[in-house]
């Protein structure tokens, strides 16, 4: 028996897994000590629940309607948060985090083709379990999967790295809240922003909270982003699906960083950042907790002996990475906890895993500007280039020549 859940059932029960979520990490130690995300653990949850009915014989087909619309609004937040001057700020620093996020994609696929050789099995099943699917995502694997299938006879090779980018998502999501804590106490790091800076202050009589964003500026806001995700569409449509063919939330992002900066140097509107932040965390949370709780986990358990142990290398050896190389080259502070933490989490899940890991963390800990200007441009549009780049090398070389 198959249950369709309409568009707006499915956003209540995203809803009520992120309140779920919410009430279970806050009433466990471990889950709060660790910074799991609400999303991640009601979310799973959620999935689990549809796992379980679809062995009794109850299959349950969730809308995935608002997916994308959401997605792309937090995207577009992003862009309108982007200052120039910050921009400016964090240019060098983009650089040298982009070249160690391009490194860790060379070392993932060489990890899944020399494994793959090793286990004699296909090569492309070895890069269906690198970056394809692990830093690209479920959309990266259906699309490589489908042109191997095509061009190449490689058969089996969609299921496998929709499994594989499945294992991923999870991994992601639930490591990188434990992994940032493990490279705070590692280092004695402490963390920054409003967190550290209570923390060092002597004790002094309560101030005044902090004024509530009001309804005509979070309206304002929202005309903001909607203006910039309407361009953005606009633009996919036009020419993202031409030569250029970067996704949607990306046109929508850009489209917000301009408009942002237009009104910023002209001086006719002062963007309310506070009402940004806002509209981000609930489009972002709302998206991954959806995206988590709809995920076939029953494929996992489809995944061949070989691909399973080139999965549990990779995400050891990306852990070893990115506390040895991402850690120590971001600068061995609190912005390079952040900036590790972003780089596993898109590295192994998604952007989204990667920004709603941060968030737990810097909820605990302070905010980093730095690391929440950085990686969501680094996970939503870079890694997506040296992706390409990374997969396309590696498909020239012998192993691939047939």
């Amino acid at each position: 028996m198959t249950v369709d859940i309409d568009i707006w059932t499915t956003l209540a029960l995203a809803a009520a897994a992120l309140v779920l979520g919410h009430l279970l990490v806050q009433r466990s130690a471990f889950l709060t000590r660790y910074s799991i995300p609400d999303a991640v653990v009601g979310g799973l949850l959620f999935a689990a629940l549809v796992t379980a009915g679809r062995a009794g014989g109850v299959a349950v087909s969730f809308d995935p309607a608002l997916l994308t619309p959401l997605n792309v609004m937090f995207f577009t937040t992003v862009g309108l948060s982007a200052d120039a001057r910050s921009l400016a700020r964090g240019g060098r620093m983009l650089l040298v985090f982009f070249a160690v996020v391009a490194g860790a994609l060379v070392l993932q696929n060489a990890i899944g083709v020399g494994l793959a050789l090793a286990f004699d099995i296909h090569p492309a099943n070895g890069l269906m379990a690198g970056s394809i699917t692990l830093s690209g995502g479920h959309g990266t694997a259906a699309a490589w999967g489908t042109k191997f299938v095509e061009e190449r006879n490689v058969q089996g090779v969609v299921e496998l790295g929709i499994a594989a980018a499945t294992y991923g998502l999870v991994a992601g999501g639930l490591l990188g809240g434990p992994f940032a804590e493990w490279l705070m106490r590692r280092h004695g790091v402490r963390g920054g922003g409003d967190a550290a800076a209570t923390a060092s202050l002597p004790a002094a009589p309560a101030a005044p909270p902090a004024t509530e964003v009001s309804a005509i500026r979070m309206i304002e806001t929202l005309l903001l982003v909607f203006v910039s995700m309407a361009v953005g569409f606009a633009l996919y449509g036009a020419i993202g699906q031409g030569a250029i063919t970067l996704p949607s939330f990306i046109w929508a992002l850009l489209a917000g960083v301009v408009l942002r900066n237009a009104l910023s140097l002209t001086g006719v509107y002062r963007v309310d950042d506070r009402a940004l932040e806002l509209v981000g965390a609930l489009s972002l949370s709302l998206f991954l907790a959806m995206i988590i709780m709809t995920l076939k986990l029953w494929e996992l358990v489809d995944l061949a002996g070989p691909i399973v142990a080139i999965l549990v290398v990779q995400t050891a050896v990306l852990l070893a990475y990115v506390a040895l190389v991402t850690f120590r080259v971001m600068g061995r502070d609190y912005d390079a906890v952040l900036l590790s933490t972003g780089h596993l989490g898109f590295s192994l899940g998604s952007t989204a895993t990667a920004m709603v890991n941060v968030q737990a963390v810097a909820a605990r800990h302070g905010h980093s500007s730095l690391a929440f200007l950085l990686i969501p441009v680094m996970g939503a549009f870079l890694i997506d280039l040296a992706n390409a780049l990374t997969i396309q090398g590696y498909l020239a070389l012998p192993w691939f020549t047939w």
